[in-house]
């Protein structure tokens, strides 16, 4: 358990026993059920699996828009060992990343990091056949998600998570380019670019300078109004003593010297005091 539960929306979905179940169980035993499943059809021919994995020329031709979903879960015998550790990942850090942005927000996330690949290489079989099979770049945006979160975390030989998170995608980028894998090599930074953008726009992840920078480029700046500075307004005395007293005088007289208020106490006041000051 890395972090606190920073979500209200972390109910199990079911419970086994004492034994919850949440989303991220839910995906790793439909993944281990479908790659039962491939072991089966393999003995049986393998025909039904060209069918499952996405191949533009099918869903553009022959419409089998089901592919566009269908090939993340194609773990034929041959990937097992590889697809035991995939589910390892995908529980672990699926877990923590479904912990902290919520139920909802992890479907959410998980279905763009399923759709978004088939989606692309539909676009680009329009010029180039393409296709994909299994589902390392999608777990792989699960596991740049939970770096994402959790980016100082140590993992293996007590290196931060950021930094297994770079050099994994280093070294698979570097093993695409060589085979010349464009499109697999798409696929990957569209799932890598996927997962950090979803998790920071959802305001989780430390503050990035660069990001913070240019959100500001694109926010709206605010409009200022000028206003002008109050000045202050000088009040001239009267230059006759009994002019400005005289009203002063009549009102005390008719209605008492309480009837005065705080601005005429003061300018009597002012007044007696310039009448002392003239008799020295």
């Amino acid at each position: 358990m890395f972090g606190a539960v920073t979500s209200d929306d972390d109910q199990p979905v079911t419970w086994v026993g004492r034994f919850p179940v949440h989303v991220t169980t839910l995906l790793v035993g439909l993944h281990a059920l479908a790659a039962v499943l491939a072991c089966f059809l393999t003995f049986a021919g393998g025909g039904i699996l060209g069918h499952l994995v996405f191949d533009s020329a099918f869903v553009l031709q022959r419409g089998e828009i089901w592919q566009l979903v269908t090939y993340a879960f194609v773990h034929p015998p041959s990937v097992l060992l590889w697809f035991l550790i995939e589910m390892y990942m995908l529980y672990v850090f699926g877990r923590e990343v479904e912990r902290f942005i919520g139920q909802r927000a992890f479907i959410v996330l998980y279905a763009t990091l399923l759709l978004a690949p088939p989606v692309l290489l539909t676009l680009w079989g329009l010029g180039e056949r393409t296709g994909i099979a299994g589902s390392p770049a999608l777990h792989f945006g699960v596991f740049v998600a939970f770096a994402t979160i959790y980016p100082s975390v140590e993992m293996f030989l007590r290196i931060q998570a950021k930094w297994v998170a770079l050099a994994l995608a280093g070294i698979y980028t570097l093993q695409l380019f060589a085979f010349h894998a464009w499109s697999q090599l798409a696929v990957l930074w569209l799932s890598i670019g996927g997962a950090f953008l979803f998790i920071r726009l959802r305001g989780a992840g430390p503050e990035l300078e660069w990001w913070n920078n240019l959100k500001e480029k694109w926010q709206p700046k605010p409009k200022f109004k000028v206003v002008p500075r109050p000045t202050a307004r000088r009040v001239v005395e009267p230059e006759d003593i009994h002019v400005s007293i005289d009203p002063l005088l009549d009102k005390i007289s008719k209605s008492g010297i309480n009837s005065l208020t705080a601005s005429e106490r003061r300018a009597l006041d002012r007044a007696r005091n310039q009448l002392l000051n003239k008799s020295k």
